[in-house]
């Protein structure tokens, strides 16, 4: 009888797309996934050039990001059915990246995060990433979606606005001071545009809401000749392809040292989205996609970009949702609909120059309330306070300081919350120490006098140390043995370690000798490797179970 043998490591870093063209690719199945691809195109390539232009940049580098991480991201990534590119997430880091170190700073500080993701792929961290508190990422979620609403609200409108200041409270009362500016035109556009997507998306969802909006918003600007910032007055025409790939200039050792904080926050942040998006993937056709291999793709993906001067790109939970309900089976859908998007930059260039830059907004809101998750919000409402808490300051250092901040804070917050709950799971329990003098105890004839039981239960680690001193200087008077049963200690770390080391060095100072009784597998790997294991003897020793720790602690009361 043969057993099944684990699969080599390398196996994890195997593409999706490899893995199906192994399996068999059929005529039917290239038919499918081009008819996906083709769809997602068609969502993507509006909200693309959104996306660019409410990152502080032009709309031709959110196309060139949706062409080439799109495309790499599908084929080398480890799902099967990811759509990557530009995301609302990025907005806010990209925002700040450019204006404080330039277009330049942002290719630097992306390729660095593409290199990060790399090496948490080899490193797998894949599953580690996944362990990020939801009140964080629903809290910083929430924020960026407000950022990106306050974003919109200049072009929205159309005041006249020369530059919006970057602070939160600043922006709106910018945006205030210039309500007398306000175009009546792009406002209608703005407004009508957003009641056709939203009636599109209730009543017709298999129709390109976002498409059909830009389709017919510049029509009207050509149409009626209406005086409205388009792409072309604001950005002039775009690029009719890809430009050439180059290196960005000034990449020293202080200017990444410089952008590494926001270089993290990228690689965090494509991390995070990539493998939410995925695993809500895996729910919808289930599968399992390969986290670290999909890491390792992102990593490339932004590698890339910035080589041709694109943004920052991780999988796009929407479109790859859109990419499933339009049938799309394989990695090939999203290389396709990469494909696709180039071919539109290619010949419908020209044509894009006619979009008013105030149906773009009203596209980014529907983004930024879709991104919100007003349900999940209200769920987390009814989670325990702490919780609450954590999610609440998260968004509110998003919205009002800084993304990086907030994601540093609510995870601190939220591991501090976390241990504070295990530390009371942890008890240190006297057992029937007051009815020894009870013949019906089962304990009475086990213990005689001068000798108290106390088991640990739950983890013995730094939070909860300090409590098992606490336990020795309540003993009056002192005992003269300590029976300490570890049956329910399930772990212990180099705190607890250090805790049961202080603990047992004030027993032997009270002449307490010591009994450690049950020690589980975990502790008893961590103490054998700090060396506690080899000092027992005069003040302390180890014993299998509760009835050697008896026998020993009888034969010890005798020897003394």
């Amino acid at each position: 009888m043969s057993l099944k043998q684990n699969p080599p490591w390398w196996h994890l870093y195997i593409p999706k797309l490899y893995t199906v063209l192994k399996e068999g690719y059929s005529l039917s199945l290239f038919r499918a996934d081009t008819l996906a691809g083709l769809t997602v195109a068609i969502v993507a390539i509006p909200l693309a050039m959104a996306l660019g232009i409410a990152s502080g940049t032009t709309p031709d580098k959110g196309l060139i990001t949706a062409v080439i991480a799109g495309f790499l991201i599908s084929a080398l990534g480890g799902s099967r059915i990811q759509i990557g590119g530009p995301t609302g997430a990025f907005v806010v880091v990209v925002y700040n990246v450019i204006a404080q170190f330039g277009y330049d700073g942002l290719l630097i500080a992306t390729l660095m995060a593409g290199f990060m993701l790399v090496a948490a792929g080899f490193f797998r961290l894949g599953n580690w990433i996944k362990y990020i508190p939801q009140p964080v990422i629903t809290g910083f979620t929430a924020g960026i979606a407000v950022i990106i609403f306050s974003s919109q609200i200049k072009d929205f409108f159309g005041a006249n606005i020369e530059k919006v200041p970057g602070l939160f409270l600043e922006k709106w009362m910018v945006f205030w001071e210039a309500k007398d500016s306000v175009n009546q035109f792009a406002t209608l556009i703005a407004l009508g545009s957003l009641v056709l997507i939203v009636l599109l998306r209730k009543y017709f969802p298999h129709l390109p809401a976002f498409l059909m909006a830009v389709i017919i918003s510049s029509l009207a600007v050509v149409g009626f000749h209406l005086p409205v910032v388009t792409i072309g007055s604001a950005f002039g025409e775009l690029p009719h392809g890809l430009p050439m790939p180059s290196l960005p200039d000034n990449i020293t050792a202080a200017r990444m040292l410089e952008l590494f904080p926001s270089a993290f926050t990228i690689a965090f942040l494509a991390g995070i989205e990539s493998l939410l998006s995925a695993v809500v993937a895996d729910g919808m056709i289930d599968r399992r996609h390969r986290s670290n291999c999909e890491l390792v793709g992102q990593g490339v993906a932004n590698i890339v970009s910035p080589i041709f001067g694109g943004m920052p790109a991780t999988g796009a939970i929407a479109r790859t949702v859109t990419n499933i309900r339009s049938g799309g089976k394989t990695p090939i859908a999203g290389m396709m609909h990469a494909l696709f998007i180039l071919v539109a930059m290619i010949f419908l260039a020209p044509l894009a120059s006619y979009i008013p830059l105030a149906v773009l907004a009203a596209i980014l809101m529907v983004v930024a309330w879709n991104m919100s998750e007003i349900e999940k919000v209200r769920h987390l409402m009814k989670a325990p306070i702490g919780e609450q808490l954590v999610m609440v300051l998260t968004f509110v250092l998003t919205v009002a300081v800084d993304l990086t901040v907030a994601i540093e804070v609510g995870v601190v917050l939220a591991a501090i919350l976390f241990m504070h709950q295990m530390a009371q799971q942890t008890n240190f329990i006297e057992e029937d120490v007051d009815d020894f003098d009870n013949p019906s105890s089962p304990l009475a004839d086990e213990l005689p006098l001068g000798v108290v039981t106390y088991r640990v239960h739950g983890p013995l680690f730094f939070g909860v140390g300090s409590r098992l001193l606490d336990v020795v200087e309540q003993l009056n008077p002192a005992p003269r043995v300590f029976i300490l049963r570890l049956g329910m200690m399930s772990m212990i770390d180099a705190s607890g370690e250090a805790s049961l080391r202080a603990f047992l060095t004030r027993c032997r100072k009270k002449g307490i000798f010591v009994i450690l009784s049950n020690l589980q597998d975990q502790p008893r790997t961590v103490l054998k490797r700090m060396g506690m294991l080899d000092v027992e003897g005069q003040d302390f020793v180890f014993a299998s179970d509760f009835e050697a720790a008896r026998r020993i602690a009888n034969e010890r009361l005798v020897l003394s």
